[in-house]
Order: structure tokens, then C-alpha cells, then sequence
């Protein structure tokens, strides 16, 4: 049986941004230029107040694609910036974005980069 390792990333922040449906590819190419490593994509059904009257009178539309990016804490700030520009989230229904800090997050790590690292 080999032995197998568990790779824990420390200091890692969890992007999350939901937007119209539609939009979700102009937001992981900002984040990928900006140095995220990759996105998931999710899709949903949005419900509220909102969704019903329109946001100052813009109709909100209610089918939804949520976008989940791990990053260093490093890059949090600016990659958080550029999905938020290129989802256009200062427009009123556009969408919206938060960060979540994570204890650790575990995924598998080339070696090399490892060493690169240590």
C-alpha cells in the first residue's frame, strides 16, 4: 500500500460572486488574468423582492451562474477587484460578491512546486 499525504494550503480565501446568467465568463477571465488559478461554476434560481419589482426599476433577471475561486490571501484583493469590474457589479442588479477566509483547503500539488515553496 503506498503511502499517501495530505497537502494543507494555509492562508487561502474563498471568492465567491453570483451574477446574472450570461456573465460568468467575462468574471473568471478577469480572475484567471489575474492570477486565479481556476474557477467552478454553479448555476441558480435567485428569489427575492428584487426579482420581482427590479432593482430602481431595472428588472432582475432570476437564473443565476455563481462563480467559486481559492486564492492566497495575497491575491484576494485584486482578483476580487477585477471579477467585480468585469461583472460590472457597480450597475444596480447586476449581481454580488463576498469572501470567505478558510482554515485550510486541501487539493493535490506537483512536487516541484512544492519544493519551489519550501
Amino acid at each position: 500500500m503506498s503511502a499517501r499525504n495530505i497537502t494543507v494550503l494555509t492562508g487561502v480565501s474563498l471568492i465567491t460572486c453570483i451574477v446574472q446568467r450570461g456573465n460568468a465568463d467575462a468574471v473568471i477571465k478577469a480572475s484567471r488574468e489575474a492570477g486565479a488559478q481556476g474557477a467552478t461554476v454553479n448555476y441558480a434560481k435567485g428569489t427575492g423582492i428584487r426579482e420581482r419589482m427590479g432593482v430602481m426599476g431595472v428588472a432582475v433577471e432570476v437564473d443565476k451562474e455563481i462563480i467559486q475561486v481559492i486564492v492566497s490571501s495575497e491575491q484576494e484583493e485584486l482578483i476580487f477587484e477585477q471579477m467585480y469590474l468585469a461583472g460590472k457589479l457597480d450597475t444596480p442588479g447586476m449581481g454580488i460578491m463576498y469572501t470567505t477566509p478558510l482554515d485550510k483547503a486541501a487539493t493535490y500539488i506537483p512536487a516541484e512546486v512544492l519544493d519551489k515553496v519550501a
